[in-house]
């Protein structure tokens, strides 16, 4: 209970920590713009997609669930100010693995309301392109 207090307390000083994770690190502040634009690229929210984007925060990148709203707060904010095309360059020098986990982490997010519209798939093909990565990539993870 102590600890969850100091923690609180810190946090009110240092800011939320799974924001600051995000904005320390640009190149993840850029996958989970991509991940949100996705979400909003059909014209809506759903719920499922917000679950797959929740779930993949805290297993692909260590954020606290307690820390998601201020994150989604984070990138509204700071989404304004990055292109898709910005955003997408940074990923060009990342090794292959990291880029096919970006590709299956767009489709997760664009397949969770179980329906594919048309500027998901829009935005996950253009995606593919600029990454270099197989449409195969993006649905099968390699094992």
């Amino acid at each position: 209970m102590a600890f969850a207090l100091l923690d609180q307390i810190r946090s009110i000083f240092d800011g939320d920590p799974g924001v600051r994770k995000v904005a320390d690190d640009p190149v993840l502040s850029a996958e989970l713009l991509m991940l949100f634009r996705m979400i909003l690229a059909d014209g809506s929210i759903s719920e499922s997609e917000m679950e797959t984007f929740r779930r993949i925060c805290r297993e692909s990148f260590s954020i606290p669930e307690e820390s998601m709203d201020k994150v989604v707060d984070y990138l509204n904010d700071s989404g304004y100010e990055t292109s898709g095309s910005q955003a997408m360059a940074l990923f060009q020098d990342l090794d292959l693995e990291r880029r096919k986990l970006l590709a299956r982490h767009m489709a997760e997010i664009a397949k969770a309301d179980r329906h594919l519209a048309e500027n998901e798939v829009k935005l996950l093909r253009r995606t593919l392109d600029i990454l270099g990565i197989s449409p195969v990539d993006a649905v099968k993870p390699e094992g």
